[in-house]
């Protein structure tokens, strides 16, 4: 006589589907890093890339080695497909984070201080730090501005110095 499986208690039950629920969604914060891993690959790769095509010969009639064309032109395609894979794995982290992520609020606003383009109106919640952001960018345009005057200065100093050469060596020249 078998006897039937015993059913697990209720809040055990409820336990398995949380773990089994936790197994399947990986963690916002690892996904992220494995992101970041994976745009690292983009980036290496794409640089290989490059690496390649610098080192391979243009087809200008110049005789070169067929072999070795293959190889490289080989190589080149591999990197490029696994490329395409990269950005196929970031694409499916981006969904991932973001389904994850759909349910947080957004960054609020006055952590962010805003300062228009022309620096005479800022929004109040920046802060201290947006004023004095404003202050220093507001110097800096300022002795920008001096540079630039006396840039224009030495410039008119420069051609007058050669209009002036220019003029003892054609005097000289006559004379001679």
């Amino acid at each position: 006589m078998t006897t039937p499986p015993l059913a697990p208690f209720p809040g055990q039950q409820q336990q398995q589907q949380q773990q089994a629920q936790a197994a399947r969604d990986v963690n916002t914060a690892s996904l992220c890093r494995i992101g970041q891993e994976t745009v690292q690959d983009i980036v290496l790769r794409t640089m290989e890339i490059f690496q390649l095509l610098r080192n391979m010969q243009l087809p200008n009639g110049v005789t070169y080695h067929p072999n070795t064309h293959q190889d490289r032109l080989g190589k080149l395609q591999e990197h490029l497909r696994m490329l395409s894979v990269l950005f196929r794995k970031l694409r499916l982290v981006y969904d991932k984070c973001s389904e994850n992520c759909a349910g947080l609020d957004p960054i609020p606003p006055e952590l962010i201080p805003y300062v228009e383009d022309d620096g005479s109106r800022q929004v109040e919640r920046g802060g201290g730090q947006a004023r004095s952001a404003s202050e220093e960018r507001r110097e800096v345009l300022e002795v920008n501005q001096k540079l630039k005057q006396k840039n224009q200065q030495l410039k008119q100093i420069m051609d007058q110095l050669r209009n002036l050469i220019w003029e003892i060596n054609s005097m000289l020249a006559v004379r001679s």
